[in-house]
């Protein structure tokens, strides 16, 4: 399951990446030709695939892109001396690369793309295989990227669970915003802590890089084959009501309700919670900016329904 497969023409190239992540205690197998690379894929389970994009005979492209059809769970990287736009381009549309390592590479840099994405492989082979307890298990893996955040994803499944009980839905939706709570920031896997853990305002790049978490955790979740309930939670749960939120800027009912709900519990948690760049806000003080942004970040008509359960949170 932590086996990592670097192709390459250049044997020199295949040695540097070998010693570079053999340190990090993962298994390295090297292949000089997307043919032998191929052949290998086809008796051991490879987590993540490394491959060189100009080599004789088939492509790196090629290669990623018949690693996607036989084992599609196979993290796919792409590495390359000649990143233009049109590689790139190809390697996403055809081959769904997760990454992308520009020749020659920083040693801290291939080891972190490594890392994330047998971190990746992972999390997709044990939502696909696991249970509830696996589904938890995850989440409180993801948190201890970031210690502000423990018990986090429990508090919020909580409040989301509370909220949909008194909405009436049904059990197997309650069922799924819970998995989708536990699991909405599983994204953050392909987050470097550091930015995580930054105490004070982000930068631009670093904010755009953390955007991306929704993307990352709907894609792992909807290659798990987890429900359409769980897959909205996480790609959407940082939309605004007024449709100024992102990945996709969704507005009003456009958001899935689930998406919604557990929007409003992630915030309630995250104001009565420390956080690097600040203390964790009183619970008059909670209510209060919950209230303000009703209508901008929360659907009104939910929030009529959660103000009487984050009283009885807040105020105790």
């Amino acid at each position: 399951m932590n086996t990592v497969l670097f192709v390459d023409d250049e044997p020199l190239i295949l040695r540097a990446a070998e010693r570079t992540v053999q340190e990090s205690g993962l298994r390295v197998l090297t292949a000089e030709s997307a043919e032998e690379a191929l052949q290998i894929i086809g008796q051991e389970e490879i987590a993540l695939i490394v491959s060189d994009n100009r080599m004789p005979g088939m492509s790196g492209i090629e290669l990623l892109t018949q690693v996607r059809t036989m084992c599609p769970d196979t993290v796919r990287v792409m590495m390359t001396a000649f990143a233009d736009l049109e590689t790139v381009l190809a390697a996403i549309n055809k081959s769904e690369a997760f990454r992308f390592v520009v020749k020659p590479w920083v040693n801290e840099d291939l080891l972190a793309v490594v890392r994330e994405g047998v971190a990746r492989y992972r999390i997709i082979r044990e939502l696909r295989d696991g249970d509830e307890t696996r589904y938890r298990s995850i989440a409180q893996t993801i948190e201890l990227k970031d210690p502000y955040t423990r018990g986090h994803c429990d508090r919020v499944a909580e409040y989301a669970v509370r909220l949909a009980q008194t909405l009436g839905l049904s059990e197997t939706v309650i069922r799924d915003i819970k998995f989708g709570s536990w699991l909405h920031d599983c994204g953050k896997i392909g987050v470097p802590e550091a930015i995580l853990n930054f105490e004070g305002g982000l930068k631009i790049d670093q904010f755009e890089l953390v955007k991306q978490h929704p993307l990352w955790g709907s894609e792992v979740a909807r290659q798990a084959r987890m429900s359409q309930t769980v897959i909205n939670i996480i790609l959407h749960h940082h939309e605004r009501f007024d449709g100024k939120g992102y990945p996709a800027g969704l507005k009003g009912e456009e958001i899935p309700i689930e998406a919604r709900i557990v929007a409003i519990s992630d915030v309630l948690d995250a104001l009565f919670s420390d956080r690097p760049y600040r203390k964790a806000f009183e619970g008059k003080r909670v209510l209060d900016i919950m209230r303000e942004m009703t209508g901008t970040f929360f659907d009104p008509v939910l929030m009529e329904f959660f103000i009487p359960i984050a009283e009885r949170i807040c105020i105790t």
